[in-house]
């Protein structure tokens, strides 16, 4: 008996890890805009609400074999298929922007482990005081087969001063 569940508990964690290991995380470098040249597929994340923070502009290069996919409900962001460099940049650009503690603009190449260029993130960056930092989002990028999954969300201590905040002004204090 202890043999079979020796055996049924290594099968679980081979399983287990051959499952992680199909994920491929990807890196994201700086970027200046004149290095963006192609067509795009632009993903519009977030700007639920005027003052959303949590808002980010991807830009899928089409010429390649990945598709980006955000881990979030379809209502969560926008897809325009088709978008010409300069037009997908501007675009993204005024999308991100609408906050009024905006600042500026990052923009970031998201590359694959030999250095080949998947796409681009554009994420703004905010008055440091508003928020105690600048730059407010925690994104993952990771391949599983042909698809680019990209996880976003806010970063932890903003997401508690956010939380906290709410608290204390749900609570009439």
């Amino acid at each position: 008996m202890k043999n079979i569940v020796s055996i049924f508990i290594f099968l679980i964690l081979v399983i287990s890890f051959s499952a992680c290991n199909s994920l491929t995380h990807l890196r994201l470098k700086d970027a200046k805009t004149e290095d963006v040249k192609g067509t795009f597929t632009l993903i519009l994340y977030g700007g639920r609400y005027p003052n959303d923070i949590e808002t980010v502009a991807i830009l899928d290069l089409e010429e390649d074999q990945y598709t980006f996919e955000p881990y979030a409900p379809e209502f969560d962001y926008k897809v325009k298929n088709g978008i010409p460099a300069k037009e997908a940049l501007n675009e993204a650009t005024d999308f991100i922007s609408h906050h009024y503690a905006f600042h500026s603009t990052q923009l970031g190449r998201i590359t694959d482990n030999k250095g080949n260029t998947l796409g681009y993130e554009l994420r703004p960056l905010y008055m440091p005081l508003e928020f105690g930092t600048m730059d407010v989002l925690d994104i993952n990028y990771r391949t599983k087969n042909n698809k680019v999954i990209v996880t976003i969300r806010l970063t932890s201590s903003v997401e508690r001063m956010l939380y906290d905040g709410n608290i204390l002004q749900d609570s009439g204090r």
